[in-house]
Formats: C-alpha cells, structure tokens, sequence
C-alpha cells in the first residue's frame, strides 16, 4: 500500500478552510444551519458561543471516505451490524455542543445516536472537537492523523486514550490503516479484505 499523504501547512492549497466566530447564541447557530441547508462543502461545530465553519480539503474528504469503507468492508467480513450515518449533524442545545463529523456509526442494534465518530485531522486548528464528542455522548471517537488512528474511549464524561476499539474490539486498526491507500479506493479495499480472509483461514 502506499503511504497515506503528508498533511499540508495552514497555508498550502490542500489545507482545510476553517473560520471560527465568537459570541453566537444557540439561535444564531440554527439560523446558520437553516440558511446552509442541505447544501454539501461545509462542516458546523459549536461550542459553548464558538462556531466554526469548516471546508474540508479534498484530501481530508478521500481520507474519510477511504476510511469509512475499510471499516465497512471489516463489518461485512466479520458480519458486524453497522450502521453510518455520515456527516450527521448531532447537537445538543442545553450543553450547548453541535458538530458535523467526518463519519458517524452505530455499531450493533439500532440507536437513534451515534456511539462512533471518525474524525480526521487534516490541518491545525479548530474547536476542541473531544469536548464537544463527549458532552453529545458519543462512546468512542476515533481521530486519524499522519497516518496513524488514536482511539479515545468515553469515562465520566472525558475521553481517554484506548489501546484498541472497544466498539469492534478486534479490529486490527494498523493493518486498516496500512491499506489506506488514497490512490485506488477499490485496489485498497480489495487488498485489505483478502488480508482479512488469509488472517482468518490461518487462524
């Protein structure tokens, strides 16, 4: 597989457009998504009076993607329930939190939340994005950077670090991410479930 890109300075054509606000209410950050709509390009994050508009590159956006079918193909290999929601827009008025992520899952039976959210971070800068995952709840957040995928588990309303998805616990993360290969989805995911099936039938 081919390495995964080098993410760019602030300054480079590939960085993510990113603007933050300070000072809005809560409505003015309803208005916002009420005036974007369903229109694609733009990421909301809130928190507590802070909005950010985000743009993400077109490399972050491959990345994602590449991502979200890995982990698809390893749930249809290991007949795990998984349900994406994507970019789900998940916000929570009384904690004041509201964000956009790269993909969102459910794994397992039904929920009306997401109880996993990937995060790439592609270029510097934002809102806390940990603070706002763990005042929404979410069990588990998973953030790719440089290559590498660190895994942070919900503990009284905290993230902490994790050696591994308690989600999908045997999900061998370094091997995904060894063939996240931005270059050709389909080679990619056709290469990391055959490693799957090998690792199986040698088990």
């Amino acid at each position: 597989m081919l390495a995964s890109p080098t993410p760019p300075t602030d300054s480079t054509p590939d960085a993510d457009g990113r603007v933050i606000m300070h000072g809005i209410g809560w409505w003015q950050f309803e208005a916002m998504l009420a005036i974007r709509g369903d229109q694609a390009g733009v990421r909301l994050a809130y928190l507590e009076g802070a909005l950010e508009l985000m743009s993400p590159s077109a490399t972050h956006e491959t990345i994602k993607k590449m991502l979200a079918r890995l982990l698809e193909a390893y749930a249809d290999e290991k007949g795990i329930v998984l349900n994406g929601y994507g970019s789900l827009t998940m916000k929570n008025a009384p904690r004041e939190r509201a964000v956009e992520p790269d993909e969102c899952y459910v794994v397992g039976s039904y929920k009306t939340e997401p109880d996993l959210v990937i995060e790439v971070i592609w270029t510097s800068g934002g809102l806390d994005k940990r603070k706002i995952y763990a005042g929404l709840g979410v069990r588990e957040l998973w953030e790719w950077r440089a290559g590498k995928i660190s895994v942070f588990a919900l503990r009284d309303g905290a993230y902490v670090p994790a050696a591994k998805s308690e989600l999908v616990p045997d999900l061998d993360l370094d091997l995904l991410t060894r063939h996240l290969d931005t270059a050709d989805q389909t080679a990619s995911v056709r290469a990391f479930r055959k490693a799957l099936r090998d690792s199986t039938a040698a088990d």
